[in-house]
Order: C-alpha cells, then sequence, then structure tokens
C-alpha cells in the first residue's frame, strides 16, 4: 500500500489497547518477557487474543470508523528468538501467523474498513534505550522482521515505544527498501522527552531529516497525555507529522510503572476528555487508541468523546 493511499491520513480511524497488560494483567494469561506473540502457541491463548480484537473490530463498526488492527509482534524480532525458547524459524513462523490471524479477521469484518499493521518493537526495552544502535545497525537488524511482515501481506508497518532516534531512522529505512508505509511511535517521558533527552520536535526533525521525511507520520505512544500535551507546538511543522496517540492509562512515570505489581487503569474519562482536547487542538491526528493499562473500556471512552 503506498503512502499516499493509507485511508487514516484523511479519516477517524481507532486502534487497539494496552494488548500485552490486558493480555496479562485482566486475562490472566503468562506472556514470557511480555511478548504478546507467545499466546500464538495455543489454541486457547490465541482464541482469548482473537476476543480481544474483535472487541475493537465491533466498536469501530459501531462507531463508523476505520480501525488499524495492529500484529501482536512488538517483541517478536530476532533478539527475542532464543530468550523465548525459539529457533528462528519458529518466531518468523509466529510473526506470519499474527498477520493470518488479521487478514482472517479483516475478511469477516468486510464492512469496517481495516489497515493491517505489522508491529516493530525496539530491539530492547520500551523504556530504557539501553546500548543505542547506530542506523544503519537497526537498519540491518530490523529489516528481517519487516520482512517477514511484509511477505505475510501487511499494508504497513509501525515502530511502536521507540525510544531514540537512530533506531527509527533504521526502521524508517528498513521500510523504505521494500516499500512499505511506516509510522513511527516515540515514548516519552513525564517530561515530555524521549528517553535519551531529545524532544519530540528534535527526534521528529531528525528522523525526517535523515530519511527524506520518509514516515507516513509519527505517533506517540507508552505515556499519559499529561506527559506530552504541553510540549507539542501548535502550529509547529514538527506537530503537523504527528498522526496518532496511543496513550498509558495512568500518569505514573515508566519506572513506577514497571516497579507496579497490579495494573494502573488510571481515570477512563478524564483520558478521553483529553484525547477529544488533542484532536481539536490537532485536527491532523486521525488514529487514536490506547497502550499500558487500557482496554477495550478506554478506547471506547475515547472514540465517544472524540466523535461527539
Amino acid at each position: 500500500m503506498a503512502i499516499s493511499s493509507l485511508p487514516q491520513l484523511d479519516r477517524f480511524f481507532l486502534t487497539d489497547a494496552g494488548l500485552e497488560t490486558d493480555i496479562l494483567f485482566n486475562k490472566g494469561i503468562d506472556l514470557p518477557l511480555f511478548s504478546s506473540v507467545t499466546l500464538f502457541t495455543s489454541d486457547e491463548s490465541l482464541d482469548v487474543l482473537e476476543t480481544y480484537y474483535r472487541g475493537f473490530l465491533d466498536l469501530a463498526r459501531a462507531k463508523g470508523t476505520g480501525l488499524i488492527l495492529e500484529s501482536a509482534t512488538w517483541r517478536a524480532s530476532p533478539d527475542w528468538a532464543e530468550p523465548l525458547g525459539f529457533s528462528p524459524s519458529e518466531l518468523d513462523g509466529l510473526n506470519g501467523a499474527a498477520i493470518d490471524l488479521l487478514r482472517g479477521l479483516r475478511a469477516e469484518y468486510a464492512d469496517v474498513p481495516v489497515v493491517i499493521s505489522g508491529c516493530l518493537g525496539p530491539r530492547g526495552d520500551g523504556y530504557d534505550p539501553g546500548r543505542v544502535m547506530t542506523a544503519d545497525e537497526s537498519r540491518t537488524y530490523h529489516a528481517h522482521q519487516a520482512g517477514v511482515l511484509a511477505a505475510a501481506g501487511v499494508d504497513m508497518l509501525a515502530a511502536i515505544t521507540m525510544t531514540n532516534v537512530p533506531e527509527a531512522v533504521g526502521v524508517a529505512n528498513a521500510a523504505k527498501a521494500i516499500g512499505l508505509p511506516v509510522a513511527i511511535s516515540f515514548t516519552v517521558e513525564t517530561d515530555g522527552r524521549l528517553p535519551t533527552g531529545e524532544t519530540l520536535g528534535d527526534a521528529i526533525a531528525a528522523v525526517d531529516a535523515a530519511t527524506g521525511s520518509y514516515p507516513a507520520y509519527y505517533m506517540i505512544n507508552c505515556a499519559h497525555p499529561t506527559h506530552f500535551e504541553g510540549a507539542l507546538d501548535d502550529g509547529a511543522a514538527w506537530t503537523a507529522r504527528i498522526g496518532g496517540v496511543r496513550a498509558n492509562a495512568s500518569c505514573l512515570s515508566h519506572a513506577e510503572l514497571d516497579a507496579m505489581t497490579e495494573l494502573d487503569i488510571g481515570d477512563p474519562a478524564d483520558l478521553a476528555a483529553r484525547h477529544r482536547a488533542l484532536v481539536d487542538r490537532f485536527p491532523q491526528i486521525k488514529v487514536v487508541g490506547g497502550c499500558c493499562g487500557t482496554d477495550l473500556r478506554h478506547v471506547t471512552a475515547i472514540a465517544e468523546a472524540c466523535l461527539a
């Protein structure tokens, strides 16, 4: 699918919520190393995942919106095969199965505009950048999973919880090499800056400069709106590049969330109101969903607020 033909550039699309936290805390299913691709190893857990997706498809149908179906492949890149107990080829197969599930659901919900997005997570931790790769290292590393997802039939790629600029550049260039649109989604700390310290504006400008503005749009995820709403510059060119938000339910910091043993679901009504305010300020934001701590309740509240 060409970048110019992505329907979420022109109309409102929902996406799903905090898949891993919902499955782990609300559904009571263990996710080794927080990897949702492990759900494809048993029929029982696969049924739970399919039911999860159906909830958002039903919501999009009821609200008359499109839906981006994000694959359960955030932690399914090559470095994670051995720690998860898979061979590289087995992990490739699970990546393919994740897309097959979404293609089947799209066929079933033919009346709902659906975009299938292949999810690429960071090579390391989603909160802590750790050793920062060069852009070339990142492109080489992420090219493998990107190619597997492309072969399985995704419409686009999404790099979720990017913590640093070089890794984001590498993912964008890997997508560019295979001709797939890509959304780059940065995570930020409570001060609205990337974990590596850059402002969102500087990060977006740097990725655009290094890739010829290849990303179809940028997103912010895995942070509460109170962490970034004040950092967005009305009228700035870089802010106009932000096309989506997948916020956390909780106002807590990443360090605080890492230490928690229970889920903080926050205040869904307040979260929804903050999304409405963001969409009113920045009408180019067409994609909304949730991240850690959110579930169908939060995305339903967000949809109702934004579409009111």
